[in-house]
Parts: C-alpha cells; sequence; structure tokens
C-alpha cells in the first residue's frame, strides 16, 4: 500500500474516531430523555430508538464534504502550525480540520493513541472499583441507575404502605436521596444514571461499574482527537499519555464520576466544531448543530456544566455577527442541549436545584446576561453604522500593545493563584446542617493526618498547587507558557482555531481555582480539576512543546536532534506525573462490595419491610435495601425510642409482611428478636489528604447487623 495513501487514511481514522463517542453520547441522551420525561425509560424503546438516531449523527458527524477551495489541501494536522510550518500546533489561516481526515498523518501517531487508550481501558477494567454501597457520589449514580435500569421512571416510591402507612417515627430520606412530596427522589442529574442504565441492561450492576473505565477511554480518545487537532497529530499520543497517566484521571475513570461523560461531551463537541472549518455549507451547519448539542448536553450530565458552555454562546454570536452560516445552528445546538438539562433538572430533580440554589442562581442570572449581551452585541457588530467601527477598534487593538499585556496578565493571574497561600486561608463558616457534617469530616481527616483543627478551613487557597501535584511543575509551566502565548496571538487576529477552545478552557480554570466548591480532601477534590482544568492546562503545555520543538527546527537543527529533543521533552513533562500517581494506579480500592450487597439480599428475603435504627447504616444502605434488594425500606428518626420501633413493628405486622430491623452492631438490634450478621466487608478506601499529594489507601469496614422480630404476618 503506498505510504502516502496509508497516511491519509490513518488521518480519516484518528479524526472520526475521537469525535465517534460524543456523537453516541449524544444520540443516547437525546432519545433517552424523552423516555424519562414521560416515565417509559425501558430497554425496548431506548435501543429501538437509539440505534436509527446513532446512525444519523455518525453519518452526519464523520461525512466530509469539503468546499471545493479547500478540498484535500487539510486533514488533521495537514494545516500549517503556529507559526506557518508543517504540523506543530494549528495554523495562521484556520488551522488544521478534521473533517473528512483531509491531508497526511503519521500512522504512527494514530496507532499510538489507539495504543494508549487501549491499554489505559484494560487497566481501569482490572483495576475498577466496586462503589455501590452509598458513601460518595460514584455509589449515588449507581444507585440512581439501578432504579432507572429496573423500574424506568421517576420518582422512587416511600412504600408507606409496608410499613402499615405513615408513622411519625420513620422517614425515607437518605443521602443523595431527598424526600420530597411525598416520594423519594434522587441527587444528581440524569445524564450519567441515562447512560450507566444502558450498561445495567447489558452487564448487570457490572455493567454499570464498567461504563466508568469505557468513559474514561473514550476521554482519552476525545482529548487526543482536540491535541491533533490543534498542536498537530504527532503530538497527540503523548498528549493522550499525559492525561491517562495523570491520577485524577486514573481515579476517577476507576468509578462512575459524572465527569467522565461531560469531559467527552464537552471535548468532542470541541473537536466537531473544529472540523467545520473547510466543510460546505449544508455540512458545515450539521456539524455544528452536533456540536453546539454535545455542548449543550453536558448541563444533563452536569448542571454546572452550565458555567462551562457559556463562551460557546458568545463564540456562536460571532459567528453571526460575522455572517457565519455556522451560527446559527451552533447556537441552536447549544440551546437544546442546555434546555434538555434544565427541564430535566427542574422536572425530575428539583430538590437537588434547591440544595445547589446559592451557587445556582447566580450562575443562571449570569447566563441570563451574556444572551442578552450577545443579543445586543451581534446586532452593532452586524449594523452598517457600528459594525466597521468596533471591527476597527478590535484591529487596532490587535495592533498595539495589548496583545503583549494579555500575555503578561495570564502570567500574573497565575502567579497570584500561586502565591495565594501566602496571602489567604479560606473559611466557611458552618450555615446549615450539611455545612456542619462538611465541617466535622475536615476535622476527622485532620486528626488522622495530625494536623492543626480547623473544620471552617477549606483549603482552596491550594487550587494552583493541587494542579501541580498532579500535572507536576514542568507541564505547569509550560502550559502557563502556552496560554500566554495563545493570548498574545489570539489578540493579534492569528489561530483563531483556538478562540473558543482557549475561551472555555480559561474561562472555567479561572472559575474552578478561585473557588472549586468541593470538599477539600484528595484525591476527592481531584474531579473538580479533571473536568477540565487539568485536561485544558494539559492542552496548552502540549501547544507550548510542540511550539518549542519547532522554533529548535528552525534554528536549523536536524531531524533526529529535534526528535530526541521533542522525547526528553515528553518525558520530563512525564516523571512528576507518574511519581505522584504511580503509587495509586496499582492500588485497588472499594472492591467486594457486590458480593457483599447480593448476599445482604440474599439473607434478607422475599416479603420484608426493614427498618434501620442506626443512622451510618440507614444512610449507606437504605437505597441499596430498596433499589437493589427490591425491598420497602425506612430509617427512624432522630430521637426515635425502642417503644416507636416496637409500634412500627406491629404495623408491619398487621400489613401482612415481616418487619426487619437493621443496624451496625448486635447491641443495636438485639432487643428486637434473634440477630444475624449479614454483612462483614473488609477492604481498602481512597485515602484522604488536605495539603499533599494522596499517596496511600486507607482499611475500610462495614458490618450490617439484623434482628427479626418474632411474630406472624
Amino acid at each position: 500500500m503506498d505510504d502516502h495513501l496509508m497516511d491519509r487514511r490513518a488521518g480519516r481514522l484518528l479524526a472520526r474516531v475521537t469525535v465517534a463517542p460524543a456523537l453516541l453520547l449524544v444520540a443516547w441522551l437525546a432519545v433517552s430523555l424523552p423516555l424519562l420525561l414521560a416515565g417509559v425509560f425501558r430497554p425496548g424503546p431506548a435501543i429501538c430508538l437509539f440505534v436509527p438516531v446513532a446512525g444519523l449523527a455518525l453519518w452526519q458527524g464523520l461525512r466530509s464534504r469539503p468546499r471545493e477551495d479547500v478540498a484535500g489541501s487539510r486533514g488533521v494536522g495537514g494545516g500549517k502550525d503556529v507559526g506557518g510550518s508543517q504540523d506543530a500546533g494549528g495554523s495562521q489561516d484556520g488551522g488544521a480540520t478534521a473533517a473528512g481526515g483531509r491531508g497526511v498523518v503519521p500512522w504512527w501517531a494514530t496507532a499510538g493513541v489507539f495504543a494508549v487508550a487501549a491499554a489505559f481501558l484494560v487497566l481501569q477494567v482490572v483495576m475498577c472499583s466496586e462503589q455501590i454501597i452509598v458513601r460518595r457520589d460514584p455509589a449515588s449514580y449507581v444507585q440512581f441507575a439501578t432504579w432507572l435500569t429496573d423500574h424506568g421512571s421517576l420518582p422512587i416510591p416511600r412504600m408507606e404502605w409496608a410499613f402499615g402507612g405513615g408513622d411519625r417515627a420513620l422517614e425515607y430520606a437518605s443521602p443523595a436521596f431527598y424526600e420530597d412530596g411525598g416520594s423519594i427522589v434522587p441527587q444528581f442529574m440524569a445524564g450519567l444514571p441515562m447512560v450507566l442504565a444502558l450498561g445495567g441492561w447489558v452487564g448487570g450492576t457490572q455493567g454499570m461499574l464498567l461504563m466508568a473505565p469505557l468513559l474514561g477511554a473514550c476521554a482519552v480518545l476525545a482529548f487526543a482527537g482536540l491535541v491533533a487537532r490543534l498542536a498537530g497529530p504527532r503530538w497527540a499520543p503523548a498528549g493522550a499519555l499525559l492525561l491517562a497517566l495523570t491520577l485524577p484521571m486514573v481515579w476517577v475513570s476507576r468509578s462512575t464520576f459524572s465527569e467522565l461523560p461531560a469531559l467527552v461531551l464537552l471535548l468532542g463537541g470541541l473537536s466537531l466544531l473544529h472540523d467545520v472549518r473547510g466543510e460546505e455549507a449544508r455540512s458545515a451547519r450539521t456539524k455544528a448543530f452536533l456540536a453546539g448539542a454535545a455542548l449543550g448536553l453536558i448541563v444533563l450530565v452536569r448542571i454546572d456544566g452550565l458555567r462551562d458552555v457559556l463562551p460557546v454562546v458568545a463564540f456562536a454570536g460571532l459567528l453571526v455577527a460575522r455572517g457565519r452560516r455556522t451560527g446559527y445552528p451552533l447556537a441552536a445546538g447549544v440551546a437544546a442541549g442546555v434546555a434538555g438539562g434544565l427541564v430535566e433538572g427542574y422536572t425530575l430533580s428539583r430538590p437537588y436545584l434547591r440544595y445547589l440554589h446559592t451557587s445556582l442562581d447566580p450562575l443562571l442570572a449570569l447566563t441570563a446576561l451574556i444572551v442578552a449581551v450577545t443579543c445586543v452585541v451581534v446586532p452593532l457588530l452586524r449594523w452598517r453604522r457600528t459594525g466597521p467601527r468596533l471591527r476597527g477598534l478590535a484591529a487596532a487593538a490587535g495592533r498595539g500593545r495589548l496583545p503583549g499585556a494579555a500575555a503578561v496578565l495570564t502570567l500574573l493571574v497565575m502567579l497570584g493563584f500561586a502565591v495565594r497561600p501566602l496571602v489567604q486561608t479560606v473559611r466557611r463558616v458552618p450555615g446549615n446542617p450539611d455545612d456542619e457534617l462538611n465541617a466535622y469530616f475536615i476535622e476527622q481527616v485532620q486528626r488522622i493526618n495530625h494536623m492543626a483543627m480547623d473544620g471552617t478551613r477549606q483549603y482552596s487557597e491550594l487550587s494552583l498547587h493541587w494542579v501541580g501535584w498532579y500535572i507536576g511543575v514542568p507541564a505547569l509551566l509550560l502550559a502557563v507558557f502556552g496560554a500566554a502565548l495563545l493570548a498574545r496571538r489570539l489578540m493579534r487576529g492569528q489561530s483563531p482555531e483556538w478562540l473558543l477552545p482557549y475561551a472555555v478552557v480559561v474561562w472555567t480554570t479561572v472559575q474552578v481555582l478561585l473557588r472549586p466548591g468541593i470538599t477539600p480532601d484528595h484525591p476527592w477534590a481531584s474531579r473538580r480539576l479533571i473536568g477540565l482544568v487539568i485536561p485544558g492546562l494539559l492542552l496548552f503545555t502540549v501547544f507550548a512543546a510542540a511550539w518549542t520543538v519547532k522554533r529548535i527546527r528552525r534554528l536549523g537543527y536536524g531531524p533526529r536532534v529535534v526528535r530526541t529533543v521533542a522525547a526528553a521533552g515528553v518525558v520530563l513533562l512525564l516523571v512528576p506525573i507518574v511519581l505522584t500517581s504511580g503509587p495509586l494506579m496499582v492500588s485497588r480500592t472499594d472492591q467486594h462490595e457486590r458480593a457483599a450487597v447480593r448476599d445482604l439480599c440474599a439473607k434478607l428475603g422475599p416479603g420484608r419491610s426493614v427498618v434501620v435504627v442506626e443512622r451510618a447504616t440507614a444512610d449507606r444502605f437504605l437505597q441499596v435495601v430498596r433499589g437493589m434488594c427490591g425491598l420497602p425500606a425506612a430509617r427512624t428518626v432522630k430521637g426515635a425510642r425502642p417503644a416507636d420501633v416496637r409500634r412500627v413493628v406491629g404495623k408491619v405486622f398487621a400489613a401482612g409482611r415481616h418487619p426487619v430491623i437493621m443496624g451496625a452492631e448486635p447491641g443495636q438490634v438485639a432487643q428486637y428478636g434473634p440477630v444475624t450478621q449479614v454483612v462483614r466487608l473488609r477492604t481498602r478506601q481512597d485515602g484522604r489528604t488536605l495539603d499533599e499529594p494522596p499517596g496511600g489507601t486507607w482499611g475500610l469496614s462495614v458490618d450490617v447487623w439484623i434482628a427479626e422480630p418474632p411474630g406472624r404476618p
């Protein structure tokens, strides 16, 4: 086979495979949401609708219909680089497009990306955790998805009838499962649970858990695709490897975190929008709509994803103002995706949004403001009297000192984050029961780590240092340099293909670093960084590395020297990453939970009504018993007495069912009947650190005892 033809095919394959996961997610969410809203989210209709919609999305999103004036001129990395030479980071006239894989891509680059993604997938499948007992978000998502898999509708009934009707001593809520309007409403948005439900239909609980490694591998592919488009395909394997080896990426891809599908949608949507360049009008409009839908549907996965897509709104307005035909379909796609997320949120997840109102309300107000400003600015840019003047001002700014000032400002902002711990200590005084529980948790971590006790500490001032832990100081410094360089270029009107990715990364990174908004123990807090901060900064890192290597080539050094410098640079970037992630990369946590829950359900048996009398056990197992065992479950209220429990027992018998009293120790349930231990779990969990990188695991013990009061229903 001709080498040139092979390279063209390699480029086409790389271009298509790296956006296919996002297109498949768009198709699945597009058919799943209406079914869930209608209460008929079942495998038959979902899969029957998904197959044709996915086929249409892939056909429209992956096919290439180039304009005649650019046909055959560009592909993934097929354009010029940031300075005019081949394959080192975009091009002056718009950069490399990925439409149809036009242009030449080395076969080893595509093979390298696939090898990294495949190795990552295999490792994560082997090391996959089994978080199904509710302690933190991953198990909450699995329980949410379990209910959808088995019932296909929301909300979850309290099943008071199984306890002889309502009783003042009982309540039905647990962490991540709110009691609202006589029903149980799951916390969080439904996007990830709907994706996990597909795994549940295929392979049960294990199928749900394995969706995490699959989504993680898709995120690595999507990141490699964006690197190939913006920094050149020869850097795509390095970019994939850098992301895949970071501890946050390894960690979130072993459990069911919402950051995974959100990251696939974000990276894939940006790549799809990049591919619009050079397409003929109809194909460009279709791809722009699909890109907008991918970006907008992030809100269906994570409500704070609304923040990430705000720059897309302004960018769509800019396209409209410049008379680009892709502006309107991009805006329509974003609007459709965001609307779907908001409809689901306010229809099925309203208690969760009420809980978040202090941060969500300002975000909604900011969204409305940006939409309004865009709607005002776009006509001004298109109006004959004002448009030329505004564009002239922008052009004049690009020729003056403003580009250099933008680069300097970028450096100063990052310097400010670096010295922030010297001038600020972030605290939050508890204002509600959740804050008090969070403060207590922080104190426990401080006690275990022999730190000064202060439950109000949030450690947010260390946010940039967190990034340094996970990607290393060399990569962080190179990322800052790349961001400054891009800021100057964009202000000069160069590298326009970077405009939206740069805006999204900088916008989100600054906000996350200012206010991470998460319990600050690690590796838990690293999930806030993997949503975009770490991938975005690594994208800048790879761009800066490509730019540096190109400059070395321009100095007249031969190919061997250039390749040696590039390889040495990648190794230098990888070493700090591996030093942090290495110890935990081969440490398995949260194992044997599936077997423990399976045994629990078998020992409970059918026809039982479960009353949990101990707080931690109720927090962990109330929805597990309700969803995975299929049994009615309730918990006693704070201050309930044994006499209240005995009254409930009598009502359960009167309802024709068998009562089961559940607790963490035999002494908590022994007074109600013969006791049996139904769960004895001994495993490892993630360690917790507050002011240093995570470096180990902790033991985890879970015990559950039950008593079966004597009597007949």
